[in-house]
């Protein structure tokens, strides 16, 4: 006999699992921290079971939009991860980045768009936050709504101390969304965020106006 779903009764919410992590790990050490994690019941006998995980931490991303120009920045780069799975490292993307230690993911979210296309955005609004890979990393990815001026953003920008060759694009909303609902794009955050602007643009200047996302 097939089983059904457990029923939900209650809020359908992320909630926290009664387990402890006896001890981890490293099972290498680079840009990123590979750690092997071995988890038990809270209250069980044992060392548990170990999981492979990427240390990843904090991230933050930006949607910078032009509303006077009804067009979006996004950016162009290689990525060789993409290369390896599809034979597409160039890759278009959103602005994003790793959160320092000590600074707020707002803080991290000024700081990639002035290092990845040039400009800062104002006003900057916090959209919301999602694991970007729970089978793989501790991700925590914080995006945000950036408005920007589109005619600032120069040819070429990126951090030259972390190598960054970077390639701002700006498109309009309607080519990207085409694009993006075409297969034409692959990064995960970018989807994630043009999902949001998708379900969200007839809403725009009300969200810049108040400064909140909410409904």
């Amino acid at each position: 006999m097939r089983r059904s779903a457990n029923a939900v009764h209650g809020p359908i919410a992320d909630a926290p699992a009664e387990i402890a992590i006896s001890h981890r790990d490293v099972l290498g050490e680079g840009f990123r921290r590979y750690e092997r994690v071995w988890v038990a019941p809270a209250h069980g006998p044992g060392a548990g079971r170990p999981h492979d995980l990427l240390r990843a931490g904090a991230a933050a991303a930006v949607l910078p939009v032009d509303l006077a120009r009804d067009e979006v920045v996004l950016i162009r780069q290689f990525r060789p991860a993409a290369q390896l799975a599809n034979g597409k490292g160039e890759l278009v993307e959103i602005v994003a980045g790793h959160v320092e230690p000590d600074e707020a993911p707002a803080a991290a979210a000024r700081r990639e768009c002035v290092e990845e296309i040039g400009v800062a955005p104002e006003p900057l609004i916090e959209l919301f936050s999602y694991l970007t890979s729970p089978g793989l990393c501790d991700e925590e990815l914080t995006l945000f709504l950036g408005v920007v001026d589109a005619a600032r953003v120069p040819a070429r920008a990126g951090a030259a101390a972390d190598h960054e060759d970077i390639v701002p694009v700006r498109a309009s909303i309607d080519a990207t969304l085409a694009a993006f609902l075409g297969g034409a794009i692959h990064n995960g955050p970018l989807i994630v965020a043009l999902q949001w602007l998708a379900l969200n643009r007839g809403r725009l200047a009300e969200i810049v106006r108040t400064g909140s996302a909410s409904p």
